[in-house]
């Protein structure tokens, strides 16, 4: 073994850090959001005076519905990086397939595997832990259409970046979803955050969901208002996304397909 070659190709590897985005999100964002996450979810379970049964519910029932998110929003950006990825774009539209039925075959595509997915996860859920998500009733459509929606929201606006800066940003498809989970209090309520962050969450649709999903487990019943609030706001963003995934497609357009790669 050779000291002077196994610095050279370690410095080599050291060198890909400087402009690939991925290898930086691994060492520096993951581990943020998992203690962020999970810290202040351990904080607030530490402050429940209420029965082990209900906490186990309430997470698990979190990780439910977050999967709902999950499913809407990485099926768009997925299906968009593997045309890239495979050089696909260029062969798709050269047929007469419209811009408008591209995106809603992914959003179709995602209802399929969300409900084979769902029911999947809802199942094991109650082998595993007991957890019965059905007990949410009524509450258990609107919970998984708003969350879906946003879902949408997330995996269009995705897409429409990766469309217009290409793959050195795909690691957006993973992390970006998470970035927003600490203002979604899936986990624990809006409340236990900082004041900033309290109010930086009136502006996440998903907040309202998680926190009515909690009122639910806890009472019973939730405010319809939240419902409303969050179904407003799910509007408003998916008509942004969808202008600005339009937006980078006549953009790549203009520059041609191929810039894409």
């Amino acid at each position: 073994m050779k000291l002077h070659r196994i610095y050279g190709i370690t410095l080599r590897y050291l060198y890909l850090f400087r402009h690939n985005i991925d290898k930086l999100v691994d060492i520096f964002y993951w581990p943020a959001i998992d203690l962020i996450l999970w810290g202040i979810t351990t904080l607030y379970i530490q402050s429940l005076e209420t029965g082990f049964s209900q906490v186990v519910v309430m997470i698990v029932s979190g990780l439910i519905f977050w999967q709902v998110l999950w499913r809407g929003q990485i099926e768009i950006t997925i299906n968009i990086l593997e045309e890239i990825w495979n050089k696909n774009l260029i062969n798709i539209f050269a047929t007469p397939l419209k811009f408008s039925e591209w995106v809603t075959s992914f959003i179709i595509l995602g209802i399929i595997k969300l409900v084979v997915g769902f029911s999947f996860i809802s199942s094991l859920a109650f082998l595993l832990y007991k957890v019965r998500i059905f007990t949410f009733g009524f509450y258990l459509l609107p919970f998984i259409f708003l969350l879906l929606m946003s879902g949408w929201c997330i995996g269009i606006l995705v897409g429409a970046l990766i469309l217009r800066f290409g793959t050195r940003i795909q690691n957006l498809a993973w992390s970006l979803p998470w970035a927003i989970s600490p203002f979604s209090a899936v986990f624990y309520p809006v409340s236990i955050l900082p004041a900033w962050a309290q109010k930086t969450a009136l502006f996440f649709p998903t907040s309202y969901i998680f926190e009515g999903m909690r009122e639910v487990i806890f009472k019973g019943t939730m405010d319809a208002e939240k419902l409303i609030i969050s179904f407003g706001l799910n509007l408003i963003y998916l008509a942004l996304s969808l202008f600005v995934l339009r937006l980078s497609f006549n953009k790549i357009l203009k520059k041609g397909l191929i810039k894409v790669y």
